[in-house]
């Protein structure tokens, strides 16, 4: 983010031209002019009609991860009259979790009572189920959001951009956190603010409906098209990941828990002073070079610098921010935070506070069973990832958008849980309940779906595919030439659950990833699209079991302890 860009407004979609990354800047106006970017350049031009939301909220669950041991701590001390009183606050922190009893239970209400709650999704997609491994486990998809809103004295105070005030918020962090089944490891994923996409119908809770865009939108518009559930719509749409539950923080939120935390040490290569031209804008971070903690407003500063970091971009931002979570876990598995029964209240109440949360997590103990989920995974198995982009050209130059089989491929290794970090998984594949048929009594309809907003479908694909379907053995292959609706993955779909080993069937004869094998009740027997990501004669792109993290999603392990370059024109 950062300082003034030439930009214009455009209609529709709410695109607008930038001379590089087009921030909304308050300029010398707010005291962090690292401000907000959207795709209609204000609070206006959006695709249907946006309603007011309040503020946005996301936190790292794992700040809560210390309490068991914050607890046992307390209750070690020695029996003084502070150390009693300490111990007294421990056992109602012990009720407050077990919900159970007296003060402890009003204490738990009352931070029940604190956090947000809203619609998981507000897309008319029904999301895929888990596949379980062979122990009967399912992973879990938590997609964390960053509001921009500037709803409230405090976010106006750390947003700046006048001119925005009170105008529905903008998704500017979107990260998809990836929890194994088997706990073994946990996967980040983020999405650049920049990216452009299609975005899908969203009914807002108040009933109002966005209509799914026509053109390319810019990601953070989703969270304006009726609230969080539409971004976790926008992100199943792209990527066909389940999401099981979503967390939102505005910047009050992430300084009310950097404060609360105690601070997490950052590094950079070199003095670096955040801010735009003349002075203006920028986040306002200004660190000497080296190591520094930081908390509060300052973490804020961190987790938002654009200019001033490698080459100023969004992907460098986020780069940061996984820094920045990484030295967060680390800190907190150290022990040493949190050791405090008051600090850790105060903890309690920063994160309750700023949370918005779905429905699946709108209890203390909800969110505590979260968190000791999360704590299973050893910090080595932690992997930081960007999705793999390319940068637009023309109107939409300096905005990015997926990169051609890296960005699927990543997307494909969440879905199918697969670890990110290159470690070989002793996962089994889940066999169906009926076995596959022998293949030449299975009926098989193809379709060419390779068509894409911009291209019409390749000519004769279906029938290519049936043809290696036939070469296979698939006798009853045959095209469906009456349906050629684009999709952008190749997939199939079969009706009931008898039908599932034959599909499964269809799917490995051709190297087409099981996870792309769904029920459906819109097709009465087994039906194979040939997507856009297959357009080319050949093989299936993906190849079942590959399990390498492509190079362009800047994997970072959980122990990794960098420093973040500096942009020389941004020293002092």
């Amino acid at each position: 983010m950062g300082g003034p860009v030439g930009r214009s407004s455009t209609s529709g979609e709410g695109t607008r031209s930038r001379v590089q990354h087009a921030d909304r800047d308050g300029g010398d106006e707010g005291r962090y002019g690292d401000t907000r970017e959207s795709g209609d350049g204000g609070g206006s031009g959006t695709e249907g009609k946006s309603a007011a939301q309040g503020p946005g909220r996301r936190s790292g669950p794992r700040g809560r991860s210390s309490q068991d041991r914050s607890v046992r701590s307390s209750r070690r001390a020695p029996k003084s009259g502070k150390r009693r009183v300490l111990r007294w606050v421990s056992s109602v922190l012990a009720l407050l979790i077990l919900g159970a009893g007296g003060a402890g239970y009003l204490y738990y209400e009352h931070l029940n009572s604190n956090i947000k709650k809203e619609d998981l999704t507000l897309g008319d997609k029904q999301m895929a189920d888990h596949k379980a491994n062979a122990a009967g486990q399912t992973p879990l998809n938590i997609l964390l959001i960053g509001s921009d809103a500037r709803d409230s004295k405090a976010n106006q105070k750390l947003g700046g951009a006048k001119e925005t005030f009170g105008s529905p918020p903008l998704a500017d962090v979107q990260m998809l956190l990836h929890l194994s089944a088997d706990r073994s490891n946990l996967s980040v994923v983020s999405m650049p603010r920049d990216t452009m996409l299609k975005m899908p119908k969203c009914t807002a809770p108040d009933g109002e409906v966005y209509p799914a865009s026509t053109r390319d939108v810019q990601t953070n518009e989703s969270l304006r098209r009726g609230g969080p559930g539409c971004t976790v719509a926008a992100w199943y749409e792209l990527t066909g990941i389940r999401i099981d539950h979503f967390m939102m923080i505005d910047f009050a939120g992430v300084v009310s828990m950097a404060d609360a935390i105690g601070g997490v040490p950052v590094c950079v290569d070199a003095n670096i002073y955040s801010r735009g031209a003349n002075g203006r804008g920028g986040s306002g971070l200004k660190l000497e070079e080296g190591t520094t903690y930081v908390k509060g407003e300052q973490a804020l500063q961190w987790l938002r610098t654009r200019y001033g970091f490698e080459d100023g971009s969004d992907l460098a931002r986020a780069k940061a921010q996984h820094q920045y979570m990484n030295s967060m876990v680390r800190e907190l598995r150290k022990g040493t935070k949190l050791t405090d029964p008051g600090k850790l209240m105060n903890l309690a109440e920063a994160a309750t506070t700023a949370l918005t949360v779905d429905k699946g997590l709108d209890t203390v103990k909800k969110l505590y069973d979260l968190a000791e989920e999360l704590k299973k995974v050893p910090t080595k198995r932690i992997t930081m990832s960007t999705m793999p982009n390319v940068y637009g050209t023309g109107t939409n130059a300096g905005r990015v958008y997926p990169k051609a089989g890296d960005a699927e491929q990543l997307f494909r290794m969440v879905r199918e849980d697969m670890p990110l970090d290159g470690k070989a998984s002793k996962r089994k594949p889940v066999e169906p309940k009926d076995p596959s048929a022998p293949v030449g009594e299975i009926a098989v309809a193809v379709r060419n779906a390779t068509a894409t907003d911009g291209l019409g479908p390749v000519s004769g694909r279906a029938g290519d595919v049936e043809k290696l379907l036939k070469e296979a053995g698939f006798a009853k292959a045959t095209v469906d030439a009456g349906n050629v609706a684009g999709a952008a993955r190749t997939g199939v779909l079969y009706p009931s659950a008898e039908l599932e080993g034959d599909a499964q069937a269809v799917a490995k004869a051709l190297g087409i990833p099981v996870s792309q094998v769904k029920r459906s009740t819109d097709v009465s027997g087994i039906s194979l699209a040939v997507g856009a990501d297959w357009r080319d004669e050949g093989v299936y792109p993906v190849s079942k079991g590959t399990e390498k993290t492509p190079e362009s999603a800047g994997a970072q392990n959980g122990e990794e302890k960098g420093c973040m370059k500096v942009n020389p024109q941004y020293t002092w």
